[in-house]
């Protein structure tokens, strides 16, 4: 695919359109170095999607978190964020943090669950919109930095700056070049957010190629969830070895002691959100924080850089 030129072709990727899918017929796509057909328009989900969901891209465990312990583990995070919070409003301190992952690895999932509990006031999710006319005019962070977190506010951002590092590379929205000084600008933008002091967080949620097909197939089958079904993943879903190289490069470039990546495998999205929960709280050390109750993180889940990166 070309490369599109111009001010509005860059910022296309930052959100997905919210036109329906048509049908789109069978894909002939590659998966675990086998040349398979998927046709998301068949209510039937092939065998060998359905006996791999789990086990994509070598997912350590052969089943999910039990139902009932990740409820009860989830809850006690929650309010230990409720503690979090109230710790915000008396310090000022500033709390950011991004998500990012392929489409259908659990970004609004784990955000969700993670300001449950908070108060609405001061614990906001960005999640931004196609430009506007003057953004895309912009320095390309400048449409960021604009919802960044004031004192005592816990921000969450849906995708971010990180479009540029992946989506837009991939799917022909920006040029090399803008995609080149992209990965060169953001490790210096970030060393000014922590040099002013606000606590800074990068999330790559990693899922399994198996498991992002049954999770489209689910939400295009779904009379609630089909909305969130775009053009935009139909093209991912053939694209899924070039999105692969651009995240490995993105990670590799922008991974920093002092914006480091935090690598949360997501098939299982029980296990995903604690972990991503888990890290957090473990990183700031506020008022009434309980380390026994917390918990030590799982590093067959959650890791730090390039390492952590196995499918």
């Amino acid at each position: 695919m070309p490369f599109m030129t111009g001010k509005g072709s860059a910022a296309m990727a930052t959100a997905k359109t919210e036109e329906p899918v048509k049908a789109t017929g069978p894909l002939k796509i590659k998966v675990a170095g086998v040349e398979r057909v998927f046709d998301i328009d068949n209510p039937q989900l092939p065998d060998w999607v359905e006996d791999n969901d789990l086990s994509a891209g070598g997912y350590p465990y052969d089943k999910r978190m039990n139902k009932d312990e990740y409820a009860e583990t989830l809850e006690q995070l929650q309010a230990e964020l409720v503690k979090l919070q109230a710790w915000q409003q008396t310090t000022g301190e500033r709390v950011l943090i991004l998500f990012e992952g392929r489409d259908a690895a659990g970004k609004g999932g784990t955000i969700g669950q993670m300001r449950y509990y908070m108060n609405p006031r001061t614990a906001r999710n960005v999640a931004l919109t196609k430009p506007t006319e003057t953004e895309r005019g912009q320095w390309y962070f400048q449409r960021y930095i604009y919802h960044f977190p004031t004192a005592g506010e816990f921000v969450t951002f849906d995708r971010s700056w990180y479009n540029r590092g992946v989506v837009e590379p991939v799917m022909g929205f920006c040029t090399p070049e803008q995609h080149k000084k992209f990965l060169k600008e953001a490790p210096r933008f970030e060393k000014m957010i922590v040099s002013e002091g606000i606590r800074f967080f990068k999330v790559w949620l990693n899922l399994g190629q198996e498991t992002q097909l049954k999770r489209f197939h689910e939400r295009r089958h779904s009379p609630l969830t089909n909305w969130k079904f775009s053009p935009m993943d139909v093209a991912g879903i053939t694209r899924w070895d070039d999105y692969t190289k651009a995240r490995d490069l993105m990670i590799k470039e922008t991974h920093t002691d002092y914006a480091p990546w935090t690598v949360v495998r997501s098939n299982d999205k029980r296990r995903a959100r604690i972990e991503t929960i888990r890290h957090v709280l473990l990183a700031l050390d506020y008022t009434g924080r309980d380390l026994d109750l917390i918990g030590k993180p799982d590093p067959k889940i959650i890791g730090t850089g390039p390492k952590q990166l196995l499918d």
